[in-house]
């Protein structure tokens, strides 16, 4: 598979973990241990964790949204690591018992963040790279 074709399968994959996570996990909440995370980090009662977490699944969405527009590719992505990297250390350190692989979280938080960065920095400036030899 060329490098092109890798760098779109892969930034479809990773649009697919934000609208995931922020549409099913969250905007219809059919994982409820993320209001729970957001009830305990942000110390919010239980109706302002809600509307907390249903705003935070729609900017994942549009996360999502903005990954696959493509529209200035490399700050897409250096907000997506950050963004993941302050997210799980915040859950490393305030609700390890509440996620899913407990905080083992953070070496899968590690590999899309590695991931994201293998995508942006190295398979599409390669694809630039080979589209500038070819013009």
């Amino acid at each position: 598979m060329s490098n092109k074709k890798t760098h779109k399968l892969v930034t479809v994959l990773i649009a697919i973990v934000w609208m995931a996570n922020g549409l099913l996990c969250k905007v219809l909440g059919l994982v409820p241990r993320h209001q729970e995370i957001v009830e305990r980090i942000l110390s919010f009662d239980r109706s302002s964790a809600y509307f907390a977490i249903k705003g935070i699944g729609l900017l994942e969405v549009l996360m999502a949204i903005w990954i696959l527009s493509n529209i200035k590719p490399r700050l897409n992505a250096i907000a997506q690591m950050i963004i993941i990297a302050t997210m799980n250390i915040l859950e490393f350190m305030l609700a390890p018992d509440l996620l899913l692989w407990g905080k083992f979280n953070s070496l899968f938080a590690l590999l899309f963040i590695l991931l994201i960065y293998y995508n942006e920095f190295y398979l599409h400036q390669k694809t630039n790279k080979s589209n500038a030899v070819i013009s």
